[in-house]
């Protein structure tokens, strides 16, 4: 990995934001080992690469589509993350009033338009959000994230066949981290790649190391180019992995603990640390630094929801959001 061919300040900024995903998650992770949240949690450390590598490159006009796993999407594409961290602490000072969770993250001021815990839920809503962009005429797009396991789901095949048929602005990106929640990609397909359905449907598809952030970016870079100049839909398959279980609380009994430490030696953040290290382009008090104060940010999104108020009875019924 190297960053020669990245601006270090643009570099740095990326660094931060992965830090503040990690860092988020974190501490959304620590607070439901308190029980101060509940429900289920899937968290995406280990997946900062995909979201911050892809979703700096778009805008806030631009439609963003996540899954079950994607605080650090939401977090990518600009969300507020003390309303965030509200939300999936079911405040009432969260994205949706703390009704949605989660799963369901709603940020609309910076063209999150939503989540889901339907595997695949999203991607025929993104769609719909690329028609509507490709009539606008704006050069706006629409980018959709679902893991591997939606692969081998209808509206997968189905969306994949209509962005190829109307030629939609859209870009599918695959967070392929190898398991369908507990269930390896071997056990579900024999389709090695994700992107292999991709071409099947006429539409051109990359895979790349997902946990190099340079390489995210430089795929992204040209998806992002050809949408808006109408030569989308464009696929882009992300090797990556994620360090916890698929939800919180999983014990991960099916993961080697050599595959696990192999995958930690991966650590996106820490790829980009050596970079920079390598290059002298930061001291270690520097990158500590960067690491310090996404942590305190963590923090305050932490008080800022927990001294919320909790949603009222009257608001129950209520499809309002913050966003």
């Amino acid at each position: 990995m190297a960053t020669k061919k990245n601006n270090l300040k643009e570099t740095i900024g990326l660094l931060r934001r992965m830090w503040l995903i990690r860092a988020f998650e974190e501490k959304v992770s620590a607070l439901y080992a308190e029980r101060q949240i509940v429900g289920l949690l899937h968290l995406g450390i280990g997946q900062e690469a995909v979201a911050v590598g892809a979703l700096s490159l778009l805008g806030d006009d631009d439609y963003v589509y996540g899954g079950h796993r994607s605080h650090g999407h939401a977090i990518a594409k600009g969300a507020d993350i003390n309303k965030l961290m509200a939300e999936i602490a079911g405040r009432a000072t969260g994205y949706c009033g703390g009704k949605g969770g989660s799963m369901h993250i709603v940020a609309r001021e910076c063209g999150f338009i939503t989540a889901t815990g339907v595997v695949g839920g999203t991607i025929p809503l993104a769609l719909g959000a690329a028609f509507a962009a490709k009539e606008r005429k704006k050069g706006q797009i629409a980018a959709v994230f679902f893991g591997d396991g939606a692969g081998q789901s209808g509206p997968f095949h189905e969306s994949l066949n209509i962005a190829s048929l109307w030629q939609l602005p859209v870009i599918f990106i695959c967070e392929n981290n190898g398991y369908a929640e507990f269930t390896p990609l071997s056990a579900h397909t024999r389709i090695e790649r994700l992107a292999q359905h991709a071409k099947t449907y006429g539409i051109p598809a990359e895979t790349v190391d997902g946990n190099d952030l340079f390489a995210v970016r430089a795929a992204m870079t040209k998806a992002v180019a050809k949408c808006r100049a109408g030569k989308g839909p464009i696929f882009v398959e992300c090797l990556t992995q994620r360090m916890r279980g698929h939800y919180e609380g999983d014990p991960a009994k099916y993961r080697e603990l050599s595959q696990l430490e192999d995958w930690q030696k991966k650590d996106p953040i820490a790829r980009v640390v050596r970079a920079l290290k390598s290059q002298k382009a930061l001291t270690d008090r520097e990158l500590a630094a960067i690491e310090s104060e996404a942590q305190a940010l963590a923090e305050k999104a932490a008080e800022f929801s927990l001294s919320s108020p909790w949603p009222a009875s009257d608001q129950v019924a209520s499809q309002v959001t913050t966003g």
